[in-house]
């Protein structure tokens, strides 16, 4: 059923009012300074999101007690499930490693689902019990490093890696985990948090108020501190190994760069190439991005505001993908582990460009977008 009433949103990226007239089915209202999204209306939104969020966590449930991958060489057979490998990495005292990727590939994603139920469920039922403001937060922050499908595209890369090497079978568990990712990037697409605010306010969604100078120049100091840390753990992150390969006793230290070479000379083209663009190109494109845009403001300048903007979002979007090689990492170091015949571990570089990752996210979210479109310096 389409809207009653015309609604007034401001913009969160742009700070522009905007009067929204009834949205009909499949309808969404479009900022006319960004063309920033500001709400969408779907008929049972709400139903379709729900049942679309229980879906993932059942797959999530089926996904932990069967087996994962199995790896075959030299007459040594090793197994895996998803806690199994997550309980290697611990053994082998990789923590930091094991707790990002549980973390980002189960905890969170199920965190969110779970949260998405709750929400789902108190509005069909027409409840507001006074936990449910701080849930919509709680999810609103965790969207952006749910990252199971990021893990997924890392698990196949790992085995394109490996099946030159050994035989590598797939499980159940496997299957189960694609339907997890399936259905949590559609819950993403699916969840409007300007249509849960509005639920959950009664009303109007709440506005956000007018950037001040102070803030602006807060946004713009973090953003550089933050550009300037990448840049420094972004050196450690390519010189040093990120992987090291033991093949009955000889040691091969493995870089970022290494790696996409002996793919790219293996003859696996597309493998070396979403491995050059995840984990080279879009870090570096990223910093550059953010340091530019960050310059621009800081400049005032007035020009290219659309462009801005546009390459804003983009930095948003891609910045996560980056994380494939960590996991590609976490994935051959728990099924890997056969002795001085064949085993593989993390280099000092995984965590540094997991850092990288992390920081250049952090500085996406710290820069104000408000700021391409207003002069801070003469702000109220």
């Amino acid at each position: 059923m389409a809207e009653s009433n015309t609604l007034s949103i401001v913009c969160e990226q742009c700070h522009t009012k905007v009067n929204i007239p009834a949205l009909a089915h499949r309808q969404r209202a479009v900022c006319p300074v960004c063309n920033h999204t500001l709400i969408s209306h779907r008929n049972g939104a709400s139903e379709k999101l729900l049942a679309l969020s229980f879906s993932a966590l059942i797959f999530l449930l089926l996904s932990l007690p069967f087996n994962f991958l199995t790896f075959k060489a030299s007459g040594q057979k090793h197994s895996i499930d998803l806690p199994t490998g997550i309980t290697v990495l611990i053994e082998h005292d990789y923590l930091s490693l094991a707790i990002i990727t549980s973390l980002a590939t189960l905890l969170l994603p199920g965190m969110v689902l779970a949260g998405l139920v709750l929400l789902c469920l108190a509005q069909l039922q027409g409840r507001r019990p006074f936990y449910l403001p701080r849930l919509f937060t709680l999810v609103k922050a965790l969207l952006p490093w749910s990252m199971a499908e990021i893990f997924l595209v890392g698990t196949l890369v790992s085995l394109i890696k490996i099946t030159e090497l050994a035989d590598v079978s797939i499980g159940l568990s496997f299957y189960a985990f694609i339907g997890f990712s399936a259905f949590t990037a559609l819950c993403i697409s699916q969840f409007d948090p300007t249509r849960y605010a509005m639920w959950l306010s009664q009303g109007a969604p709440p506005q956000p108020k007018p950037l001040s100078e102070v803030q602006a120049k807060v946004s713009i100091q973090r953003t550089w501190a933050l550009l300037i840390t990448a840049c420094i753990l972004y050196i450690p992150a390519n010189l040093l190994p990120i992987m090291y390969t033991e093949f009955f006793g000889r040691e091969t230290p493995n870089t970022i760069i290494g790696g996409v070479i002996s793919l790219w000379e293996s003859g696996s083209y597309p493998v070396a190439i979403i491995i050059l663009v995840a984990s080279v190109i879009v870090p570096v494109a990223k910093i550059i991005i953010l340091a530019w845009l960050n310059f621009s403001v800081q400049r005032e300048k007035t020009t290219s505001k659309q462009l801005r903007i546009r390459y804003y979002r983009i930095t948003e979007v891609i910045g996560r993908w980056s994380m494939i090689d960590v996991f590609v990492v976490a994935v051959l170091v728990s099924l890997i582990q056969m002795g001085n015949t064949m085993s593989i571990y993390p280099g000092q570089a995984a965590l540094a460009f997991c850092a990288v990752v992390f920081v250049t996210m952090i500085a996406a979210m710290t820069f104000d977008s408000r700021l391409i479109w207003q002069q801070w310096k003469q702000l109220p």
